[in-house]
């Protein structure tokens, strides 16, 4: 029996799974421990549900995710506009070297999925989804890059991403506090005694733009318009950028970039115009509901004869990205508190995502003491500014392996 649901009901069906996925969080301690996003829950369970239904032959469940690319292209523009220049100013010194760190991070963990997906017997595109896309970028960039690899050719690419970030970000979670625990026990790191955390917080607030902002129609209104010119500028220019030179390039790529600098020309004439509060209202929605239709859509059945050799590879990039962070990062950021804890950040959202990050800097923090450099820097870096060094790295890996 085979059950085909339009493009609505499906949409209807991603908004259950994310909210049952978050129901399970508040009831599991286990996935409230490790930051594992509502979206992966929901999306998982119900990928399970239908290979099992599939593979006993009860029926087959078709989904029509023809609208997922417009709630990622919204996601991404929103990461965009999130970019302001003045936050990169308050990072200093520090920030660029995090920033830089995570660069070569990106730039390394493409090698690694390229070269053991070679070893391995794997497409070496295959391999480009259990690098940086899946590890630094997650399960929003697996799913972005996973279809663009799909059109190549390569039928199980979104399946094995999202498999690949899943395993990260329980990874991420689980060796980031022991990693931190272990610098600060060795060197015998403590917290600064300087009271900058009301400093810093208050010029974090500044430059995002969180000014008293009233809540109204029109005011949203304004933000809908800013996302989806931007969403528009950014398809053309993908499509003008793809045609020119010959290379792919995702559309929500060139809308992320169009973001930021739309995001800085308005910021130059009215810090108010772009209103973060609701911007990241949108991105949290259209990012749930995206990944909700990835994640429920993913084919198990065409993961199963890749899990050893995927287990292979994010094993490897686990052990590299602890004793990058140990052993290079920390001595970079200075060898003290505030280095270890970024240490945490790094691992979490190298091997999975963001928040899972500032979990790991959550936990350390509220066991060690405060770090407000880590939470003005990680943050940053993770959300947006990574991106300006894994997008081309990516993007040129996919060009010359297709």
């Amino acid at each position: 029996m085979d059950l085909a649901l339009n493009n609505v009901t499906t949409i209807f069906l991603a908004v259950a799974l994310l909210i049952g996925g978050g129901f399970l969080i508040n009831k599991v301690s286990f996935l409230k421990r490790f930051c594992i996003p509502a979206p992966v829950v929901g999306g998982l369970l119900f990928a399970i549900l239908v290979t099992i239904l599939k593979q006993t032959g009860l029926i087959t469940i078709t989904l029509d995710t023809s609208l997922q690319g417009l709630f990622m292209l919204a996601f991404f523009t929103t990461v965009g506009l999130g970019a302001s220049f003045q936050l990169v100013k308050l990072g200093g010194k520090l920030l660029v070297i995090y920033w830089l760190a995570c660069g070569v991070l990106a730039l390394c963990q493409s090698i690694i999925g390229i070269s053991l997906a070679s070893v391995l017997g794997l497409d070496p595109l295959l391999g480009v989804m259990v690098g940086a896309v899946s590890m630094e970028g997650g399960h929003g960039a697996a799913t972005a890059f996973g279809g663009t690899i799909e059109e190549l050719g390569v039928n199980s690419a979104l399946s094995v991403g999202l498999a690949a970030a899943t395993f990260g970000l329980i990874a991420g979670g689980l060796i980031g506090g022991p990693t931190v625990k272990y610098l600060i026990t060795k060197y015998k790191l403590n917290p600064s005694e300087a009271d900058a955390s009301v400093e810093v917080a208050a010029a974090n607030e500044d430059a995002m733009g969180k000014s008293a902002f009233e809540f109204n129609s029109q005011k949203f209104m304004v933000q809908i318009l800013i996302i989806t010119f931007c969403m528009a500028a950014g398809s053309y220019l993908g499509e003008l950028f793809s045609s020119v030179t010959g290379f792919v390039l995702p559309s929500y790529v060139g809308a992320m970039f169009v973001a930021v600098i739309v995001r800085n020309i308005l910021d130059s004439f009215n810090k108010s115009i772009v209103d973060m509060k609701s911007i990241s209202l949108m991105g949290d929605v259209t990012l749930g509901i995206f990944l909700s239709m990835a994640l429920m859509s993913i084919k198990l059945w065409e993961v199963a004869g890749l899990a050893l050799p995927m287990l292979i590879i994010v094993l490897i990039q686990v052990v590299f990205i602890v004793a990058a962070g140990v052993f290079v990062l920390f001595r970079l950021l200075g060898k003290d508190y505030d280095a270890a804890v970024m240490v945490g950040g790094f691992t979490g959202h190298g091997l999975g995502a963001t928040p899972n990050a500032m979990a790991n800097m959550g936990a350390i923090t509220e066991r060690f003491g405060p770090s407000p450099k880590a939470f003005l820097i990680v943050p940053i870096v993770g959300a947006f500014l990574i991106d300006v060094f894994a997008m081309p790295i990516i993007i040129t890996s996919i060009n010359l392996l297709k």
